[in-house]
Parts: C-alpha cells; sequence; structure tokens
C-alpha cells in the first residue's frame, strides 16, 4: 500500500495535547481572587494603616512619600501605621487554631503564617431581602442575647477559644431554647461572606414589619394619634434609638421608607432596647405619598428643620394627630418631603451647635409634644 501508513511504530494520537480548559490543574487559575482590599489594609502599599509590623518595602516607600511631601509643602500621601486593625485576631486566622497572634493553619493543616487583612477570602454575597440575617462578632452576639434580640440559631465554630461572651451567650442562647449549630470554621466564613466572625454567628429572623394602613387605622383609635416618619435615616442605630424614644413619648408607630434607609435589623433592635416588640413599625413605598395619605387621614404633618419657620416650644399643632418627620443625619429632609410637610420646626439652641443628631432631634421633639399634650389634659 502505497505511503507509510502501515509502518510500525507509527502514531495513533494527534501531536497536540488535550485542550486546556476549566478543569484539572488549571481550575485553580480560574477562581475569584476573593474581595478587593482598600488601600489602607494591603500590607504592600504605602497607604497601608494596620496594626501588624510593617512590611520593609512598604515602609520604604511611606519614608519615601513623607521625604517628596516635605520638599514639595504638602501633606505626604501615606497610612498611619496602628490605627487600622487588620490583625486575625489571637487564636488564628482561617483553617483551624494556632499558637501566637494571627497565625493560621492552611490545607493539611501547615501552618501559613498568615498575618494580614482580617478579610477572609471569598467573596461577600448579598443576601436576599427576606433572608434570616446573620450576627456576628462575640460582643455583638452577646449583647444581641442580652437584648432579647429575636433569634433562631447560634453558630459556633470549632475549635474556638472559649471565653466568657462565649460562654454567657451559649447559656443565654439556652436559656431561650435558641438551636446551638457547631459548624467548621471555613463553613462559618462561607455563611458570612468573609467577614471576621470571631468564631461566633447568631441568625436572625426577618423582621415582620406592620402594614402601612393598619397602623394609621390604630393610631387614629387613640385619644391623642402621634406617628414618627424617618425620611432617609440610614444608621440602624439611629432607627433603634428613634423607636426608643416614640414607645417612651407615647407614639403609635414609626413608618420608613423601603428604599435607601434603614430597616430593622439586628443592630436596630438591639439600640431600641426591646420597644421594637412594642411600637409597630412599617415600610413603605413611597414617603411623601403616605405623608399625604396621613394629611388626608386627619394628621397634621410636622418636619424638623434647622431653618424650619417654627418654633419647637412654639408649636400648638402639638395636641392634636400629629406626625413627626425626621430628615437624614446629612441633609436634613428631602425636597419633596420637605414641601409636603405642612410645618417645618426647629429646635432653639446655641448658636455654636449647628445641629443635633437625628434621633437626638427626635427625641427633643417627641418629648415636648409629650409635655404639651400631658398640660392639655
Amino acid at each position: 500500500m502505497a505511503g507509510n501508513s502501515q509502518r510500525r511504530g507509527r502514531r495513533l494520537t494527534p501531536k497536540a495535547g488535550a485542550p486546556k480548559g476549566s478543569g484539572g490543574k488549571n481550575r485553580d487559575a480560574l477562581a475569584g481572587r476573593g474581595k478587593t482590599l482598600p488601600a489602607d489594609e494591603r500590607p504592600w502599599h504605602k497607604a497601608y494603616s494596620g496594626t501588624e509590623k510593617l512590611p520593609q518595602r512598604t515602609a520604604w516607600k511611606q519614608e519615601k512619600e513623607r521625604r517628596a511631601a516635605a520638599e514639595e509643602g504638602r501633606a505626604p500621601k501615606v497610612g498611619q501605621p496602628g490605627s487600622k486593625d487588620t490583625t486575625w485576631g489571637r487564636g488564628g486566622g482561617r483553617g483551624a487554631p494556632a499558637a501566637g497572634r494571627g497565625g493560621g493553619a492552611g490545607r493539611g493543616g501547615k501552618p501559613t503564617g498568615r498575618t494580614g487583612p482580617r478579610v477572609a477570602p471569598g467573596r461577600k454575597s448579598n443576601p436576599a431581602k427576606d433572608s434570616p440575617e446573620l450576627l456576628v462578632g462575640r460582643n455583638p452576639v452577646l449583647e444581641a442575647l442580652r437584648a432579647q434580640v429575636p433569634a433562631t440559631a447560634l453558630y459556633t465554630a470549632q475549635g474556638i477559644d472559649i471565653d466568657d461572651r462565649v460562654k454567657e451567650a451559649i447559656r443565654t442562647a439556652a436559656d431561650r431554647g435558641i438551636a446551638i449549630l457547631e459548624v467548621s470554621r471555613a463553613e462559618l466564613d462561607r455563611m458570612t461572606g468573609g467577614v471576621l466572625h470571631q468564631g461566633v454567628g447568631l441568625q436572625v429572623p426577618p423582621f415582620g414589619y406592620e402594614p402601612f394602613e393598619d397602623m394609621v387605622a390604630a393610631a387614629l383609635e387613640q385619644a391623642c394619634p402621634l406617628l414618627v416618619a424617618l425620611d432617609g435615616v440610614t444608621d440602624p442605630r439611629n432607627l433603634g434609638a428613634v423607636i426608643r424614644s416614640a414607645a417612651a413619648f407615647g407614639a403609635q408607630g414609626v413608618f420608613v421608607p423601603e428604599r435607601r434607609a434603614a430597616g430593622i435589623t439586628a443592630t436596630a433592635w438591639r439600640t431600641s432596647a426591646g420597644a421594637a416588640a412594642r411600637v409597630p413599625v412599617a415600610q413603605v413605598t413611597n414617603l411623601t405619598r403616605s405623608l399625604k395619605a396621613c394629611r388626608e387621614a386627619g394628621f397634621m404633618i410636622v418636619g424638623l428643620d434647622a431653618d424650619g419657620g417654627t418654633d419647637l416650644y412654639d408649636l400648638e399643632a402639638a395636641v392634636g394627630p400629629l406626625v413627626v418627620v425626621v430628615g437624614s443625619e446629612g441633609r436634613g429632609l428631602s425636597r419633596l418631603v420637605g414641601e409636603t410637610c405642612d410645618l417645618t420646626v426647629r429646635i432653639p439652641m446655641v448658636s455654636d451647635v449647628e445641629s443635633l443628631n437625628a434621633s437626638v432631634a427626635a427625641a427633643v421633639t417627641l418629648a415636648e409634644v409629650a409635655r404639651r399634650r400631658a398640660a392639655e389634659a
């Protein structure tokens, strides 16, 4: 037969190797690199401000930048070493406990010497709106349990250092009938999305908001209806403090926007000192539309504004059905909400103080409303 197709030792497979893809030894090359750290948490960046010892090259970069800034007469663009805690904490990093501060264990239990940023590898996932919240950290978890925050499960990582906070958290959870689950540290890392959890996590169910229409109807059944609206307050601690003040001064409910505003999280619940269980809280799609609905129901809409036209101590409308609107921490009342208010009220203050915190302003206003109503009774 022509050709050499019948010769001995001929090649039966193509010379080219198997095409490289996502399998085998090349799979790791396609894995995500995890969360991008800010410059002040990168040990190799001149803006690093961590508490760990500076790498030699980073220290050299910072010193070089300081000299250049001194020659040019400007502020140096470098970090402030020791100003930001970037350690993995006592007991080791991700993997297994290891002796010494910041030590970690990698695959197979071999120490990796990891002492860098405390953010664990892996991207942080955005939980669904109606999914349970996972509160992490030994102090936050213990404080939440002490404040009777509703919880469904307490997670503890295997092999963690059991200190007094962990013991009290486990004991409190057991007394309340909360499930206590021991999981691996890797599993807890996955559940928290790479956030520093210190080996404990508390699962908090979604908060049950009151329907807005039901809250308004219930308030109108009272002799002196009083509601509080928050316009873009984004700090859950401010939200919790406002709810606590609302409960203290007789308000029948609080309502907040669904978007660009804080909702009832474990932090808000803890700050409210349990008042979130006694005061109805509603979420509304459109705050301006909800305020107009309150006006149609007979409420007077009063917004807190540093440049308001009415002094708080001259607020005669305080004795009638009232909605107190509190603006956001930075910009105050939004334009549409301010135009919807029937009155804008200012709190008298000495000239060298510009404004009050949102929750403090709400407390002062609600206290004055309660005082006027008590005087009229």
